[in-house]
């Protein structure tokens, strides 16, 4: 049995949930969303995916972020004859420039949306965005934000997607109504930034995933910086590679501070099928370089019917998690396209990690060696 148990209440957001932000568009998912403790309220930052109208048969419709000779960004639709040699239309989520071999459109435009609750369980989404694309470097979508509390200040990071490539950016709030960007923090292809809640030594601490396109493969590494702004000291996260990690890892929630040191839940996905699952690691409380357990199975895997079908199948993915407690609840995007939450025990996923109650690492060795292995 998996540490995290999946709530009743599963799927908690739908896309029928969520009101379009531009006219005629159809919202198609709701997933992958940053989570905050605001006041009395539980938030998820939802990525927010609509689609454009439907076009004629043999067409597609894809949405761009265009500038308007006023200087204003806004949505465009571009539409593209399916029998263009020019494109391949496979993947549904993007459509690829043969010649060029990258990918030139997106099916889909995201944005980033507030949905709010007071029991963590029942949510209502806002109207509105709080953070849309408005520039170049975004003109393909605003996605998958990551929430760290740092005093009174939420700093938001983001993926901006353009035709420059997929990098990271900053945003900050006091309120979640009044929001700031600071531009683009790490520069393509570098995802699933997670930002550690506390300073270390006087640095800040992240979770970063670049992406090498010779050799090596998409992995785990971490970063500091003294100002959020400015990162550097990057080095590899020494994790082991098992059968549903195989292809890549990724960070997934914010770090939580337990205390037996840092709980991080992070994203593997496989060679056989691209399935992601979640996994588990604790890393040193003073060191996050230094790895003390991992879980050699993942704590939540896709299964359910939700999980397993969707806009992309085959998906659990979390963007943040909530301790309270002794209890971990973990919010996460399924399939692409619906968010669910699952709760663990912190005695549970210690005993899934090999970490025993006087707070040492049972299979320290064991560990060790598979580290050494890769």
């Amino acid at each position: 049995m998996k540490p995290f148990v999946r709530a009743a209440e599963n799927p908690l957001i739908t896309p029928d949930m969520v009101k379009p932000s531009l006219e005629g568009y159809r919202v198609v998912c709701a997933f992958n969303a940053g989570v905050a403790q605001y006041k009395d309220e539980t938030l998820l930052l939802l990525r927010v995916a609509e689609k454009p109208p439907t076009a004629p048969v043999g067409f597609l419709n894809v949405p761009v972020l265009c500038e308007t000779e006023t200087g204003i960004w806004q949505v465009e639709v571009h539409t593209l004859a399916l029998n263009d040699s020019r494109y391949d239309f496979s993947d549904p989520r993007k459509v690829l420039d043969k010649q060029q071999g990258n990918y030139v459109f997106l099916t889909s435009i995201s944005h980033l949306r507030l949905a709010r609750s007071r029991d963590g369980i029942h949510f209502t989404v806002d109207d509105a965005p709080l953070i849309r694309p408005d520039c170049a470097l975004e003109a393909f979508g605003t996605e998958d934000a990551r929430i760290t509390q740092l005093g009174d200040t939420y700093y938001i990071n983001y993926t901006a997607v353009s035709i420059n490539g997929i990098t990271t950016a900053l945003a900050v709030t006091k309120d979640f109504v009044h929001v700031e960007k600071k531009g683009i923090i790490f520069v393509t292809e570098n995802r699933d930034v997670t930002i550690f809640p506390d300073k270390l030594d006087g640095l800040y601490y992240a979770l970063v995933r670049p992406v090498p396109h010779q050799i090596g493969r998409a992995q785990i590494w971490v970063a500091a910086s003294s100002d959020l702004l400015h990162w550097g000291e990057f080095s590899p996260l020494p994790l082991p590679s098992f059968s549903w990690s195989d292809s890549r890892n990724g960070g997934g929630a914010v770090p939580i501070r337990t205390e037996k040191g840092w709980l991080i839940l992070y994203h593997g996905a496989d060679k056989a099928s691209n399935r992601y699952s979640m996994g588990a690691a604790l890393l040193d409380g003073t060191n996050p370089r230094k790895v003390l357990a991992v879980s050699a199975e993942p704590v939540l895997e896709p299964e359910t019917d939700y999980e397993r079908q969707g806009f992309y199948p085959n998906v659990v993915f979390s963007c943040g998690a909530i301790l309270t407690g002794d209890t971990v609840s973990m919010y996460y995007g399924a399939a692409d396209r619906v968010m669910g939450l699952a709760r663990a025990k912190l005695n549970v996923l210690w005993d899934a990690l090999g970490v025993n109650e006087d707070k040492e690492v049972q299979h320290g060795q064991q560990y060790q060696a598979s580290a050494d292995e890769r």
